[in-house]
């Protein structure tokens, strides 16, 4: 056979891998411009962050902000199980000039690079990476990026994703509260934002039902995207198997759950919210939403 058609993984509904390694994106790989949102008047504009690891951003700025005001920082990470999407997607640019015209934030959404190309932990890499500059290119002195160097407040810092963006979001709280190599003098993540977060773990949760067939999918597709290199139960996927101490540097002030009800994750995400309640964290509240009638 033609190795070139003959399948290798299937891991639809997002993506093919064939056995020549061609891989065939089922959604998420269109892009839509940049420019200014006729709805919201939001602003956008792509910037190269480290073009040799091919790393980049969308950036958003809302309508008439007057000069030199200071705005709250989102960092936004898309979702698409690390393996589809990208912050030019269109169903991702449509929700952040949303986001950012109702939250009068400066955005920044990061493309990360995608699995199977570049396994995880590459997605992680690039979110720490593209926080640091973000955060770093707030400083005016810096003179990097001039929307966030003129709008850019490091003290008052949100970051966000959906799906296995939520699951970027959360370890890139962990690194900010591990104390070394972390965030720039003066910056500080005020609240972290889990959009139906992907989390998964070896011991299946009520929402996910009792079919062992299904922990073989979940081990299956968690193996694909990070080539192996961790199980099922790892910390990146599974954040309940985190030490303690962990749980209490979590570094950012507040956190915001949301889960849906249709979603087989969303116990995930309440046991989440439970953990950091439950642990020696020091921030000042962790609170659980649920969309009713909704799916992942």
């Amino acid at each position: 056979m033609d190795p070139d058609t003959e399948v290798d993984f299937d891991f639809s509904p997002f993506l093919i891998r064939y056995k020549s390694g061609r891989v065939h994106r089922l959604m998420g790989a269109s892009r839509v411009d940049a420019g200014t949102d006729a709805a919201t008047g939001v602003t956008c504009k792509d910037v190269v962050i480290d073009a040799d690891a091919g790393l980049a951003a969308r950036l958003y700025l809302p309508k008439d902000v007057p000069r030199s005001e200071k705005l709250p920082v989102l960092v936004y990470f898309h979702g698409g199980a690390f393996a589809v999407h990208s912050a030019f997607s269109g169903t991702h640019h449509r929700f952040l000039n949303a986001l950012v015209a109702a939250a009068g934030v400066v955005a920044v959404s990061v493309d990360y690079r995608l699995a199977p190309e570049h396994p995880l932990p590459a997605a992680y890499d690039d979110a720490w990476a593209a926080l640091r500059w973000a955060l770093a290119s707030c400083a005016p002195a810096a003179g990097r990026e001039p929307w966030l160097a003129e709008h850019g407040d490091a003290a008052r810092v949100f970051v966000a994703g959906d799906s296995a963006g939520a699951n970027i979001a959360h370890h890139m709280a962990t690194r900010a509260g591990g104390g070394e190599n972390g965030l720039p003098a003066g910056a500080r993540i005020e609240g972290l934002v889990l959009l139906h977060p992907y989390f998964r773990g070896k011991d299946l949760v009520p929402s996910e039902g009792a079919d062992p067939r299904f922990l073989q999918r979940v081990e299956r597709s968690w193996g694909f995207v990070c080539a192996g290199r961790y199980g099922a139960d790892h910390p990146f996927i599974n954040p309940l198997a985190m030490p303690a101490e962990e749980w209490a540097a979590l570094g950012c002030r507040r956190a915001l759950v949301t889960v849906a009800e249709l979603d087989t994750m969303r116990d995930r995400g309440r046991r989440y919210v439970e953990a950091l309640r439950g642990s020696a964290w020091t921030g000042e509240e962790a609170v659980l939403y649920q969309t009713g009638g909704e799916g992942h």
